[in-house]
């Protein structure tokens, strides 16, 4: 008897070797590379390889060979098809979606519409203007946004008619290309182009058109040859359905035109292959096993019969535990459900989810729920393990996030689909934009749930606290027009999930109960459910982990640190600084920080720079008490590479007209450095002052994974610096390797940091391999406490890393597997045990006041939650009102920028534009004047819509003022504010710091693309 899964295996190979030339001419291999997590890595960088030295289609055979020959994991199919649809290969789709398959009849017209473009390619190259068509293209669906940002730059680079070839080259790709072209080219005054191509198919077709688009169909013998073809490679097809198929497409049969060019010599492959039939299709559709993990968002009849389907629909039972804190949100009322990390949180939210959506239709009411997440990563996470494969046998289930590649705006996602996914940002900017009567908005009426996953952080100034304080809003509004007997504004439930909402810092009971109450209050929660009646069956289920602290004594000599600190003492005697903080810690470096920043505001450049240096000097101590002193050595080494080369870049540059001040200054720090380099890198190489944190580390790994052939860990640290030496120092070390440890970090994707963040992309796939065992152990940062899909793991170390009462429960939760520990790596001086302590305390305290809140009398509960919410809705109001008034008080004209280091004035805010409001440029010929261009390889990544060649950099003194972008193939100097001081014309304190933009109260004018082209091309002379 044939095994199903083998079977579904030979089919989906089966696929991709029928339609292997279709494939080929389809496909873009580097948009779909990113969203392939069971491709190994090499792998990957040899297709690209590939792409880069011979071209898109040898990439894809690379591409598909690679696939073919494995190793390929569960799901590998699906997630094939979804990178497809990710990477908007929408000609490609068809022929591995089963329900897309093209008939013969619209196969035959997009080959013969193809034949016209490559006819008239040599007019077409030469007439087209590739920019605004482009663009036009992109509107229309057929052009990608990195399609876009291709064909711009080869505009840029290559000239106009490069430009077209890789646009011509591009639409083919796309599925039904032809019409929106031939519209995109009307619109863009190539009606002309349009007419020669309708006019020149008309002649060609002899009168044969279907839809106002000529006809012309494949040849008997390649129809029959692919009819064979496919009935050799799947067995469901019946050799009667094919005869039926094959005669029925001889209606469209004719020779190819004697006209036709030979494709090899033009921009596209020849030999065009052929889709089977319609109704062959039906019967390879019977064939095909649909995967539960992931799939399209098309939904599926509650009464259609489902034997068709390779596996039954998920079990959407839940435990007692589960079904005892979900009951009062399958009655309706908003709550917070609190549960551990590991307990099945979110399944009970795709079971009320489920029972709501049943419940609405019962009523005759519309419903809509919106999932809320705070990580990118989570959407695609709930999406492909929870709310999909559960829900889509019944309902519309989407997923939206800043990296989904979405043509449609957000409210149609919303009228179309029952169910989205979506990171809280994109909904909070469509209310917003509601608001401003923008048609592209939504309002929270059009849900009837709202669910917030890890709700403790609906407080302060966050994304889910804006959100929620509009819906306290229209609740208060609610209440009033109640009262005068008026309609009221339909609202949606409300459920929030946690782990763990925290205390606030608070040092007491009370104050802890008035935290809960507050995030109560935010989630106009009628409570906050932990399970009472089935403990037991939830201890069973998430099992607490052995905890145990590893004190590192510090009792070994460290003569590299005590060098540091007294380069750090020579240092503080030059500018006669007295710090009453201690070398190395925390308070040293926020000493360090405000100095810095009262010397940048008073223009004391000497005292500026002499802070800012000792600061990196901070940082090296810091990362020799928790790493290698070589790693120590190396912080600082690139630090004093950087400033001396920028150095010498401003010295080529003005030559003896440099500001002596600084020089003197500069000098005397670079020399400092230079000058102890030696001895520092010296005594960074000497094994016996080693790290006690690291011995007390190695020893930790060396003997959870002696236990377990299969053990998997995760360990926390603070930075993305120390994650990164981390799994150097585990590479070094053979003992490592020995016992099989497989390693890895895991770091942000956010760019708020000196160390090159992690592509969401690559996130996914160290994830992938660390769920798969090709990694079994990560080095990870916060970002992999809260909510990520991590394998469970059976050893899990904070290494000299404590921040909350939260933290501590998510990281520790990570440790779900039987037998696991929970292990703290710290120093004895350091004072983390004892913060550990504080939030095991804190822990215990937060469950006390949840049980308290609990037990409250309801009309006491009551009061309480209507105080916060009145008190949450006016501190918004106060803060709008104070940051309207001191917005419409000042403009750009009353501000003026000055580099932070030698106080050089730049610009007046009447200067600065913004793009994609973020981007905050200056284009003015007076500032070219006034900075340098150098070279910062970290930055040289590409984005979405611009890239960044480099470094800005004061011609001046050396400070680094931003990054030159690439915007849409301009060049264009990009201001960070971190770099700058901003003076405010009259007042008394005028000169300010800031760390974000969007902390200046000033809103500057956009940026006029078409107006600076004119501009800058008024200006230009012939070549």
């Amino acid at each position: 008897m044939t095994d199903p899964a083998q079977e579904t295996e030979s089919n989906n190979l089966g696929f991709l070797h029928v339609f292997r030339r279709k494939l080929k001419q389809t496909i873009q291999v580097v948009p779909v590379l990113d969203f392939l997590t069971f491709l190994d890595a090499d792998v990957k960088e040899r297709i690209q390889r590939a792409h880069s030295g011979q071209g898109n289609t040898e990439a894809v055979e690379l591409l598909l060979s690679a696939v073919e020959r494995g190793p390929r994991p569960p799901g590998w199919f699906q997630e094939f098809v979804t990178a497809l649809k990710e990477a908007e290969c929408s000609g490609a789709v068809r022929y591995v979606v089963p329900e897309e398959l093209p008939s013969p009849s619209s196969e035959a017209m997009n080959d013969y519409c193809v034949q016209l473009l490559v006819i008239l390619h040599p007019t077409l190259v030469q007439k087209i203007k590739p920019e605004p068509l482009t663009h036009k293209c992109y509107e229309k669906g057929i052009c990608s946004r990195e399609d876009v940002e291709v064909i711009c730059t080869k505009r840029d680079n290559k000239g106009e008619r490069e430009a077209t070839r890789e646009l011509l080259s591009r639409i083919v790709k796309k599925r039904d290309w032809f019409s929106p072209f031939l519209f995109a080219l009307r619109e863009t005054e190539h009606s002309d182009l349009a007419d020669e191509l309708t006019g020149a198919t008309d002649e060609r077709s002899g009168g044969n058109e279907e839809n106002g688009i000529p006809v012309q169909t494949f040849s008997k013998k390649e129809d029959q040859k692919k009819f064979k073809l496919a009935a050799a490679i799947f067995p469901g097809s019946k050799e009667p359905q094919l005869e039926q198929a094959k005669e029925s497409s001889d209606n469209f049969v004719t020779e190819r035109s004697a006209s036709n060019v030979d494709l090899e010599e033009s921009f596209l492959p020849s030999d065009l292959y052929q889709s089977s039939a319609d109704t062959s299709v039906n019967s390879l559709n019977d064939s095909l096993v649909e995967n539960d993990d992931m799939g399209s968002d098309s939904d599926q009849d509650e009464g259609q019969d489902t034997s068709k389907r390779s596996s039954p629909e998920p079990d959407m039972t839940l435990r007692d535990y589960q079904m005892e804190v979900a009951r009062p949100a399958l009655e309706g009322r908003n709550i917070i459900i609190c549960l551990p990390t590991g307990s099945g949180k979110t399944r009970v939210a795709v079971y009320i989810t489920k029972e709501h959506l049943q419940e609405r239709k019962r009523n005759s009411k519309l419903g809509k729920v919106i999932v809320l997440v705070n990580k990118v990563p989570l959407v695609e996470q709930h999406y492909r393990k929870e709310f999909h494969p559960y829900l889509k046998r019944w309902y519309r289930v989407t997923k939206l996030s800043g990296d989904t590649k979405q043509k449609i705006s957000f409210p149609e996602v919303v009228q179309n689909h029952d169910i989205i996914i979506s990171t809280a940002q994109i909904l909070e900017n469509s209310l917003m934009n509601a608001d401003g009567e923008d048609e592209d908005g939504v309002h929270l009426s059009d849900f009837s749930l709202i669910i917030i996953d890890e709700c403790h952080h609906t407080q302060k100034e966050g994304v889910y606290n804006n959100i929620m304080n509009r819906y306290l809003k229209e609740k208060k509004k609610n209440g009033k027009q109640r009262k005068q007997n008026k309609p009221e504004v339909p609202l949606p439930q409300i459920l929030g999930l946690t782990a763990s909402p925290g205390v606030g810092g608070a040092k007491n009971q009370k104050k802890a109960m008035e935290h809960i109450l507050k995030i109560c209050a935010n989630l106009d929660a009628y409570n906050i459910m932990t399970v009472k009646n089935h403990e037991v069956q939830l201890k069973n289920q998430v099992k607490e982990p052995y905890k145990k602290v590893e004190i590192a004594e510090e009792t070994r000599k460290n003569p590299f640190g005590e060098k540091i600190i007294k380069i750090m003492t020579e240092i503080q005697n030059h500018c006669q600084f007295c710090p009453s903080a201690e070398f190395g810690t925390q308070s040293y470096e926020q000493w360090a920080i405000q100095m810095e920043k009262t010397a940048a505001k008073e223009g004391n450049c000497e005292e500026r720079v002499c802070a800012e240096h000792l600061k990196k000097y901070n940082d090296a101590l810091q990362i020799n008490d928790t790493i290698r002193m070589i790693d120590s050595y190396n912080h600082l080494k690139i630090f004093y590479n950087e400033e001396k080369n920028k150095k010498h870049q401003v010295f080529e540059e003005n030559g003896a007209s440099a500001a002596p001040n600084l020089d003197e200054v500069d000098e005397f720090l670079l020399s400092l450095f230079y000058d102890n380099e030696k001895e520092l890198k010296d005594l960074a190489a000497k094994p016996e002052y080693e790290n006690e944190k690291l011995v007390k580390l190695r020893r930790t790994i060396l003997e959870e994974f002696s236990k377990n052939d299969e053990s998997r860990g995760i360990i926390f640290t603070k930075t993305r610096q120390s994650a990164d030496a981390l799994l150097q120092w585990i590479k070094e070390n053979e003992k490592f390797e020995d016992i099989g440890v497989k390693a890895h970090y895991l770091i942000g994707a956010g760019h708020n940091s000196e160390f090159k963040p992690m592509t969401q992309n690559e996130q996914k796939e160290v994830i992938s391999k660390f769920s798969t065992g090709k990694l079994n152990l990560l080095i990870a940062t916060t970002v992999a406490e809260e909510g990520l899909d991590i394998k469970e793991c059976n050893i899990v170390i904070r290494y000299g890393l404590v921040t909350n009462e939260i933290a501590m429960l998510q990281a520790r939760g990570r440790a779900r597997a039987d037998d696991s520990t929970y292990v703290l790596v710290a120093s004895s001086r350091s004072g983390v045990a004892e913060r550990e302590n504080v939030n095991l305390f804190r822990e215990q305290m937060m469950y006390n006041a949840i049980l308290k809140v609990q037990d409250m009398d309801r009309a006491q509960y009551s009061d309480k939650i209507c105080e916060f919410q009145m008190q949450s809705i006016m501190e918004k109001k106060m803060k709008i009102e104070k940051k309207k008034s001191k917005t419409y008080r000042e403009n750009p004209s009353l501000i003026t920028f000055y580099c932070r280091k030698c106080n050089e004035q730049i610009c007046s805010g009447n200067n600065i534009q913004v793009i994609e409001n973020m981007h905050h440029v200056n284009v003015t010929e007076e500032f070219k004047n006034l900075y340098i261009q150098g070279e910062n390889k970290t930055l040289q990544k590409k984005f979405v819509d611009y890239q960044t060649n480099g470094e800005i950099i004061c011609k001046k003194c050396g400070q680094t003022w931003g990054t030159m972008m690439v915007h849409r193939g301009l060049d264009l100097p990009c201001l960070n504010i971190k770099y700058v001081t901003v003076d405010f014309q009259g007042e008394k304190m005028s000169r300010k710091t800031y760390k974000q933009w969007k902390e200046l109260p000033i809103r500057f004018p956009e940026f006029n693309y078409a107006d600076y082209c004119d501009s800058d091309d008024s200006g230009d002379g012939d070549n």
